[in-house]
Protein backbone atom coordinates (compact mmCIF):
# COMPACT_ATOMS: atom_id res chain seq x y z
CA UNK A 1 0.00 0.00 0.00
CA UNK A 2 1.42 3.60 -0.57
CA UNK A 3 0.20 6.22 1.64
CA UNK A 4 -1.84 8.92 0.14
CA UNK A 5 -0.92 12.65 0.64
CA UNK A 6 -3.00 14.46 3.75
CA UNK A 7 -2.83 17.66 1.89
CA UNK A 8 -5.67 18.75 -0.57
CA UNK A 9 -6.03 20.61 -3.32
CA UNK A 10 -7.05 23.93 -0.94
CA UNK A 11 -4.13 23.02 0.95
CA UNK A 12 -1.79 23.10 -2.02
CA UNK A 13 -2.65 26.30 -3.68
CA UNK A 14 -2.28 28.09 -0.19
CA UNK A 15 1.51 26.68 0.38
CA UNK A 16 1.71 27.92 -3.03
CA UNK A 17 0.52 31.08 -2.26
CA UNK A 18 3.10 31.46 0.98
CA UNK A 19 5.98 30.23 -0.93
CA UNK A 20 4.83 33.33 -3.72
CA UNK A 21 4.62 35.81 -1.07
CA UNK A 22 7.72 34.54 0.74
CA UNK A 23 9.93 34.84 -1.99
CA UNK A 24 8.34 38.75 -2.64
CA UNK A 25 9.90 39.08 0.90
CA UNK A 26 6.90 39.58 2.80
CA UNK A 27 5.36 37.88 6.03
CA UNK A 28 2.88 35.20 5.52
CA UNK A 29 -0.63 35.97 6.99
CA UNK A 30 -4.32 35.16 7.02
CA UNK A 31 -7.10 37.44 7.61
CA UNK A 32 -8.17 34.85 10.59
CA UNK A 33 -4.63 35.45 12.46
CA UNK A 34 -5.76 38.75 13.31
CA UNK A 35 -9.13 40.24 11.52
CA UNK A 36 -8.09 43.70 13.37
CA UNK A 37 -6.15 44.38 10.74
CA UNK A 38 -8.77 44.05 7.97
CA UNK A 39 -10.65 47.08 9.84
CA UNK A 40 -10.20 50.22 8.92
CA UNK A 41 -7.24 52.51 10.67
CA UNK A 42 -7.98 55.64 12.64
CA UNK A 43 -6.85 58.70 11.39
CA UNK A 44 -4.26 59.77 14.17
CA UNK A 45 -4.33 62.81 12.77
CA UNK A 46 -7.03 64.12 13.66
CA UNK A 47 -7.51 65.66 17.18
CA UNK A 48 -9.46 63.32 19.35
CA UNK A 49 -10.97 64.79 22.68
CA UNK A 50 -9.07 63.85 25.81
CA UNK A 51 -9.80 66.34 28.34
CA UNK A 52 -13.08 67.75 29.86
CA UNK A 53 -12.37 71.00 28.65
CA UNK A 54 -12.32 69.52 24.94
CA UNK A 55 -15.64 67.81 25.63
CA UNK A 56 -16.62 71.68 26.53
CA UNK A 57 -17.41 69.91 30.39
CA UNK A 58 -17.66 72.40 33.27
CA UNK A 59 -15.67 69.97 36.01
CA UNK A 60 -17.22 72.69 38.57
CA UNK A 61 -20.64 72.55 37.54
CA UNK A 62 -23.31 70.28 40.03
CA UNK A 63 -24.79 67.11 38.94
CA UNK A 64 -28.36 67.48 39.43
CA UNK A 65 -29.49 65.33 41.50
CA UNK A 66 -32.84 63.27 41.73
CA UNK A 67 -33.87 64.89 45.37
CA UNK A 68 -33.01 68.18 44.10
CA UNK A 69 -35.38 68.08 41.19
CA UNK A 70 -38.27 66.79 43.64
CA UNK A 71 -37.45 69.35 46.35
CA UNK A 72 -35.87 71.91 44.74
CA UNK A 73 -33.27 72.13 46.90
CA UNK A 74 -29.62 70.18 46.35
CA UNK A 75 -30.32 66.85 48.40
CA UNK A 76 -30.90 63.69 47.13
CA UNK A 77 -29.36 61.04 45.14
CA UNK A 78 -29.17 61.32 41.00
CA UNK A 79 -31.67 59.27 39.45
CA UNK A 80 -30.63 57.62 35.99
CA UNK A 81 -34.23 56.42 35.65
CA UNK A 82 -36.58 59.26 37.54
CA UNK A 83 -39.64 59.10 35.92
CA UNK A 84 -40.70 62.93 35.46
CA UNK A 85 -43.97 64.53 37.15
CA UNK A 86 -47.66 63.77 35.85
CA UNK A 87 -48.95 66.82 34.16
CA UNK A 88 -52.02 68.80 35.35
CA UNK A 89 -55.32 67.48 34.06
CA UNK A 90 -57.28 69.95 31.99
CA UNK A 91 -60.03 72.38 32.79
CA UNK A 92 -62.43 70.16 30.52
CA UNK A 93 -61.47 66.49 32.35
CA UNK A 94 -62.00 67.93 35.76
CA UNK A 95 -65.03 68.67 34.60
CA UNK A 96 -66.16 65.99 33.16
CA UNK A 97 -64.99 64.10 36.36
CA UNK A 98 -66.96 66.24 38.71
CA UNK A 99 -69.99 65.47 36.67
CA UNK A 100 -69.34 61.64 36.71
CA UNK A 101 -69.28 61.81 40.21
CA UNK A 102 -72.70 64.23 40.73
CA UNK A 103 -75.02 62.68 43.23
CA UNK A 104 -78.45 60.98 41.67
CA UNK A 105 -80.54 64.26 40.40
CA UNK A 106 -83.78 62.61 41.92
CA UNK A 107 -86.83 63.86 40.58
CA UNK A 108 -84.74 67.58 39.70
CA UNK A 109 -85.04 66.83 36.04
CA UNK A 110 -88.57 66.47 36.24
CA UNK A 111 -89.49 68.94 38.09
CA UNK A 112 -87.42 71.35 35.54
CA UNK A 113 -89.29 69.73 33.13
CA UNK A 114 -92.55 70.40 34.26
CA UNK A 115 -91.71 74.54 35.00
CA UNK A 116 -90.51 74.61 31.58
CA UNK A 117 -94.05 73.10 30.14
CA UNK A 118 -95.83 75.90 32.31
CA UNK A 119 -94.21 78.53 31.70
CA UNK A 120 -94.02 78.00 28.20
CA UNK A 121 -97.13 76.53 27.52
CA UNK A 122 -98.51 79.88 28.87
CA UNK A 123 -96.40 82.18 26.66
CA UNK A 124 -97.74 80.20 23.51
CA UNK A 125 -101.40 80.17 24.86
CA UNK A 126 -100.83 84.30 24.93
CA UNK A 127 -98.84 84.80 21.67
CA UNK A 128 -101.19 82.63 19.71
CA UNK A 129 -104.13 85.21 20.91
CA UNK A 130 -101.62 87.51 19.92
CA UNK A 131 -101.19 86.30 16.28
CA UNK A 132 -103.46 83.74 15.58
CA UNK A 133 -107.11 85.25 17.32
CA UNK A 134 -106.82 81.40 18.89
CA UNK A 135 -108.24 81.19 22.76
CA UNK A 136 -110.97 84.24 22.12
CA UNK A 137 -107.77 85.94 21.46
CA UNK A 138 -107.40 90.02 19.98
CA UNK A 139 -105.86 88.71 16.70
CA UNK A 140 -103.16 90.51 15.08
CA UNK A 141 -105.35 93.46 13.77
CA UNK A 142 -106.55 93.71 17.47
CA UNK A 143 -103.55 93.44 19.06
CA UNK A 144 -101.96 96.45 16.92
CA UNK A 145 -105.11 98.38 17.91
CA UNK A 146 -103.98 96.99 21.82
CA UNK A 147 -100.75 98.97 21.46
CA UNK A 148 -101.71 102.03 19.69
CA UNK A 149 -104.22 102.72 22.75
CA UNK A 150 -101.73 101.75 25.37
CA UNK A 151 -99.30 104.69 24.14
CA UNK A 152 -97.02 102.54 22.07
CA UNK A 153 -95.08 104.46 19.80
CA UNK A 154 -94.79 102.13 16.83
CA UNK A 155 -97.42 99.61 16.89
CA UNK A 156 -96.60 97.42 14.49
CA UNK A 157 -93.20 97.02 15.86
CA UNK A 158 -94.32 96.63 19.07
CA UNK A 159 -96.91 93.95 17.48
CA UNK A 160 -93.92 91.97 16.65
CA UNK A 161 -91.55 92.27 19.21
CA UNK A 162 -94.09 90.52 21.75
CA UNK A 163 -95.46 88.17 19.61
CA UNK A 164 -91.96 86.76 18.76
CA UNK A 165 -91.28 87.13 23.04
CA UNK A 166 -94.28 85.55 23.63
CA UNK A 167 -94.83 82.49 20.69
CA UNK A 168 -90.77 82.27 19.68
CA UNK A 169 -89.96 81.96 23.12
CA UNK A 170 -92.37 80.08 24.64
CA UNK A 171 -92.13 76.99 21.77
CA UNK A 172 -87.86 77.09 22.92
CA UNK A 173 -88.75 76.53 26.25
CA UNK A 174 -91.39 73.75 26.16
CA UNK A 175 -88.27 71.48 23.70
CA UNK A 176 -85.69 72.73 26.27
CA UNK A 177 -83.48 74.39 23.34
CA UNK A 178 -81.29 77.18 23.49
CA UNK A 179 -82.77 77.94 27.09
CA UNK A 180 -80.75 81.04 28.44
CA UNK A 181 -81.93 83.03 25.07
CA UNK A 182 -85.76 81.61 24.90
CA UNK A 183 -85.85 82.33 28.80
CA UNK A 184 -83.86 85.59 28.77
CA UNK A 185 -86.95 86.44 25.76
CA UNK A 186 -89.86 85.94 27.34
CA UNK A 187 -88.44 87.67 30.96
CA UNK A 188 -88.31 90.60 29.01
CA UNK A 189 -91.40 90.14 27.30
CA UNK A 190 -93.15 89.81 30.70
CA UNK A 191 -91.39 92.92 31.83
CA UNK A 192 -92.51 95.09 29.53
CA UNK A 193 -96.03 94.13 30.06
CA UNK A 194 -95.69 94.28 33.91
CA UNK A 195 -94.18 97.90 33.09
CA UNK A 196 -96.94 98.25 31.05
CA UNK A 197 -99.57 97.97 33.29
CA UNK A 198 -97.92 99.64 36.34
CA UNK A 199 -97.45 102.59 34.80
CA UNK A 200 -101.10 102.85 33.79
CA UNK A 201 -102.82 104.40 36.83
CA UNK A 202 -101.11 105.22 39.91
CA UNK A 203 -99.84 102.68 42.97
CA UNK A 204 -98.48 99.66 43.28
CA UNK A 205 -100.81 97.37 41.00
CA UNK A 206 -99.87 93.90 42.20
CA UNK A 207 -103.28 92.12 42.48
CA UNK A 208 -105.10 89.36 40.05
CA UNK A 209 -108.38 91.19 39.83
CA UNK A 210 -108.15 94.41 37.94
CA UNK A 211 -106.80 95.03 33.90
CA UNK A 212 -103.40 96.43 35.15
CA UNK A 213 -102.90 93.90 37.80
CA UNK A 214 -99.12 92.74 37.73
CA UNK A 215 -99.63 89.71 39.78
CA UNK A 216 -99.52 87.00 37.00
CA UNK A 217 -96.89 89.33 35.48
CA UNK A 218 -94.69 88.89 38.52
CA UNK A 219 -94.92 85.15 38.93
CA UNK A 220 -94.11 84.82 35.17
CA UNK A 221 -91.05 87.22 35.63
CA UNK A 222 -89.72 84.99 38.68
CA UNK A 223 -90.36 81.53 37.11
CA UNK A 224 -88.19 82.52 33.76
CA UNK A 225 -85.64 83.87 36.14
CA UNK A 226 -85.55 80.87 38.00
CA UNK A 227 -85.20 78.62 34.55
CA UNK A 228 -82.50 81.04 33.41
CA UNK A 229 -80.43 80.58 36.95
CA UNK A 230 -81.23 76.38 37.48
CA UNK A 231 -81.02 75.42 33.55
CA UNK A 232 -83.45 73.42 31.84
CA UNK A 233 -82.53 70.44 33.15
CA UNK A 234 -81.42 66.99 31.33
CA UNK A 235 -85.08 66.71 30.27
CA UNK A 236 -84.42 68.98 27.31
CA UNK A 237 -82.47 69.38 23.85
CA UNK A 238 -79.85 71.42 25.79
CA UNK A 239 -79.03 68.34 27.92
CA UNK A 240 -75.34 68.02 26.52
CA UNK A 241 -74.69 71.72 26.81
CA UNK A 242 -73.18 73.00 30.99
CA UNK A 243 -75.68 75.37 31.34
CA UNK A 244 -78.22 72.54 31.15
CA UNK A 245 -77.29 71.16 34.75
CA UNK A 246 -74.33 73.36 36.00
CA UNK A 247 -75.38 76.89 35.18
CA UNK A 248 -72.60 79.34 35.74
CA UNK A 249 -71.93 83.34 35.23
CA UNK A 250 -73.23 83.12 31.77
CA UNK A 251 -76.81 82.77 33.69
CA UNK A 252 -76.39 86.51 35.73
CA UNK A 253 -75.18 87.80 32.14
CA UNK A 254 -78.42 86.91 30.40
CA UNK A 255 -80.61 88.24 33.34
CA UNK A 256 -78.88 91.74 33.08
CA UNK A 257 -79.33 91.63 29.28
CA UNK A 258 -82.82 90.54 29.18
CA UNK A 259 -83.33 93.45 32.22
CA UNK A 260 -81.39 95.99 29.95
CA UNK A 261 -83.62 94.88 26.76
CA UNK A 262 -86.94 95.54 28.30
CA UNK A 263 -86.06 98.67 29.91
CA UNK A 264 -84.82 99.99 26.24
CA UNK A 265 -87.35 98.74 24.63
CA UNK A 266 -89.91 100.27 27.04
CA UNK A 267 -88.19 103.46 27.21
CA UNK A 268 -88.11 103.35 23.19
CA UNK A 269 -91.39 102.43 22.43
CA UNK A 270 -93.59 103.35 25.20
CA UNK A 271 -91.70 105.93 27.34
CA UNK A 272 -92.89 107.29 30.63
CA UNK A 273 -92.58 106.18 34.18
CA UNK A 274 -92.99 102.33 34.72
CA UNK A 275 -92.55 102.45 38.23
CA UNK A 276 -95.10 104.97 39.01
CA UNK A 277 -96.92 104.48 42.17
CA UNK A 278 -93.80 102.21 44.14
CA UNK A 279 -92.28 103.97 46.39
CA UNK A 280 -89.44 106.76 45.65
CA UNK A 281 -90.53 106.36 42.27
CA UNK A 282 -94.09 107.37 42.68
CA UNK A 283 -93.75 110.49 40.07
CA UNK A 284 -95.03 110.87 36.62
CA UNK A 285 -91.81 111.52 34.64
Amino acid sequence: MTDKSNDTPDAEGSAQAGQAASSAGRPVTSPYDSPTTQMRKPDLGKDIPRTDEDLDLDPGEDVPTAGAARTGGDEGDYGYASIPPATAASAGAVRLQRRNREPRRGTLDLGLFVLRLVVGYTFIYHGLQKLTGWFHGPGLDGTKQMMEGGGWDYPSLSTALVIAGELGGGILLVIGLATPLAAGAVLATILNAWMWKQGMIPGFQYNAGTPTGVELDSVLAGAALAIILTGPGRWSFDRTRGWATRPAYGSGVVVLLAVAAAILTFWFLHGGNPLQGIGPFDSKS
